[in-house]
């Protein structure tokens, strides 16, 4: 059976457990074989099988970031699409490998922040954590993004600070962490209070690594 026979869409199921335990096993086995051949049906005719690819190129990263690290340019391609499910699927497979492939993506900054301007909840979510996951991995990286990322918690809806507060946590450095502080105190008087909570653990967080 090939790898295609064994997605979700062509086993007849609505569920996305068939693409899941295959991107385990491809993951687990390091079917590089298997994985080629998942990626290039990112451009299947077949909606439904291009969908299950992405799911599928995703959760190996989950997995294993390693193994689809260098397909990171079809994954920047996808934002480009005018189909919303391949955007925020590519992205959330960039979310997977954004500090293997970070020369890369730093190099399309543009393209993701373009995305998540135009993009979906799930778009933007997982823009935020590439985001963040590139700041972390260079200092000079840090200072072209994290800029990005105080102005995006400045203005994202008041729902939306807990979550891209705590994906941009892990860019925080001694150097940034009073800019983000402030940001952050600002729009404090706007959240509820199961919203504050998940925010104070932050501050709490950063009270202990000073």
């Amino acid at each position: 059976m090939s790898v295609v026979d064994q997605l979700a869409s062509q086993l007849d199921r609505k569920d996305e457990a068939p693409n899941i335990e295959l991107a385990h096993h491809l993951a687990v086995e390091q079917d590089h074989a298997g994985i080629e051949e998942i990626i290039a049906n990112l451009s299947n005719k077949d909606k439904k099988i291009q969908y299950d690819c992405i799911k599928t190129a995703y959760e190996i990263g989950n997995v294993n970031p390693s193994l689809i690290s260098q397909y990171a340019p079809k994954f920047i391609e996808l934002l480009k699409s005018r189909n919303n499910r391949m955007v925020w699927g590519g992205m959330m497979a960039l979310a997977t490998i954004a500090e293997e492939a970070s020369e890369i993506l730093m190099a399309h900054l543009k393209t993701i922040q373009t995305a998540m301007k135009n993009g979906s909840v799930i778009t933007i979510d997982k823009g935020v954590l590439t985001l963040a996951k590139l700041a972390s991995v260079s200092k000079e990286n840090n200072e072209v993004i994290f800029p990005i990322l105080l102005d995006h918690l400045e203005n994202c809806r008041t729902k939306e600070i807990p979550q891209h507060a705590e994906s941009a946590f892990i860019a925080v450095t001694e150097e940034n962490k009073e800019d983000f502080l402030n940001v952050l105190r600002k729009r404090d008087q706007y959240l509820t209070n199961p919203q504050f909570k998940r925010v104070n653990k932050l501050y709490k967080r950063l009270e202990i690594k000073s």
